[in-house]
């Protein structure tokens, strides 16, 4: 049997009628057609998955969409505004800290609630902010370059 459920998605409501065992990343990409967020493992060990719930970075596999109503929930496709990247998205770009493709979301995202609590982190947080999510492709070496110089630029594009 469907529940009706509302869901706040990048600042948009949507009203959702779902079984009450879809996960959060089964809602996002198959009901509000959000696919950024990506299915990796299914069981919260890669991090391909990560959203933001009320600003801290979730495993979306692991939680049932009922279960996120009346939270703020943010996915990679709420990140850029206006028609710009916002500055994370463009430091991964320009430091080449993309490859696939398959794990940016997340690794943005779980680099997203690190700046926006501690704007100048060290290398080591970074390190520690990103623990959650696996890279096959292009190692940490340019992600951790890349989040520390959004760090540097600051979340909402400023010079720090």
């Amino acid at each position: 049997m469907k529940e009706l459920i509302e869901l706040k998605v990048n600042g948009e409501a949507y009203q959702v009628s779902i079984e009450p065992w879809k996960t959060l990343l089964e809602v996002l990409r198959e009901t509000l057609n959000l696919t950024g967020t990506k299915e990796g493992c299914g069981k919260g060990d890669c991090g391909a998955c990560t959203v933001l719930l009320d600003g801290k970075p979730v495993n979306s596999c692991l939680l049932l969409a009922i279960e996120s109503q009346g939270k703020d929930i943010l996915t990679i496709e709420g990140l850029a505004q206006g028609g710009q990247l916002h500055p994370i998205q463009q430091a991964f770009i320009g430091h080449g800290a993309i490859q696939c493709g398959f794990c940016s979301p997340g690794m943005i995202l779980s680099a997203k609630a690190l700046l926006d609590n501690d704007p100048q982190p060290s290398e080591a947080e970074v390190r520690q902010a990103i623990s959650g999510n696996l890279c096959r492709c292009t190692g940490y070496t340019k992600i951790i370059e890349a989040i520390l110089a959004a760090s540097k630029t600051g979340v909402n594009g400023e010079r720090i």
